[in-house]
């Protein structure tokens, strides 16, 4: 036999045995496939695990900024409450202080005036020097008088009146036919009001009703 029949089979049996390259790649194929089946079956529980805790870690994120949110909103209306209520303290301040800034002032001119009423009732008679005496206090009591009205100023002259304790204070208790009981009977000194506000209550003397009657003014009320 020759040698060339001799090494015929020898190749025939190795091409036999050794796979051709598309049965290879068919198999590295399946192999990746059945790798890849196999990582993406590992990967998918953990995927979804992570997935689910970064929403439950956006949801509290956004949980927490809205609350962060709210309380800073709230702590802004408190603040314009807290602003609203200071302008408006400011406001009355500016409004006590123009109504009644005078008030001092105002309480300091009474008893001038108080001299001055008490002049015109000494003042009496027909002379000459005594009518023009008269005539100048009166001016300069309307004068005084008429400033004091521009201010809002206004005397309290209550007779006739009910007591009031607010407005008025009682002097005495006297016995009257003719004063209701508890009602004003005399004016001993006036008192003056600034905007409703008291500066002086007016000094008066208050009935209790007749002799005969019963003392009802007994029970009045002289406390403001």
């Amino acid at each position: 036999m020759s040698e060339e029949s001799t090494k015929r089979p020898e190749a025939e049996e190795q091409n036999t045995e050794s796979p051709s390259f598309e049965e290879v790649s068919e198999d590295q194929q399946e192999a990746e496939t059945a790798a890849g089946n196999a990582n993406a079956g590992d990967d998918s529980p953990e995927t979804g695990e992570s997935a689910g805790e970064a929403e439950l870690d956006m949801a509290g994120k956004l949980a927490a900024t809205e609350a962060e949110l709210a309380e800073k909103q709230n702590e802004v209306l408190r603040l314009h409450a807290e602003v609203q209520n200071i302008r408006r303290r400011a406001e009355q301040d500016v409004e006590k202080a123009h109504k009644y800034g005078q008030e001092k002032l105002i309480s300091e001119l009474l008893p001038v005036i108080d001299n001055l009423e008490r002049a015109l009732q000494a003042a009496t008679g027909n002379d000459e020097q005594v009518v023009a005496l008269r005539e100048g206090v009166e001016l300069t009591l309307k004068s005084f008088l008429d400033c004091l009205k521009k201010s809002n100023v206004e005397a309290l002259d209550p007779t006739g009146e009910p007591f009031d304790p607010q407005f008025h204070q009682a002097m005495s208790l006297v016995e009257s036919d003719t004063a209701e009981p508890n009602s004003v009977v005399a004016v001993m000194q006036k008192g003056y009001s600034l905007n409703g506000r008291v500066l002086r209550p007016a000094m008066v003397m208050v009935s209790k009703g007749p002799a005969d009657g019963p003392a009802q003014g007994n029970n009045v009320n002289t406390s403001a």
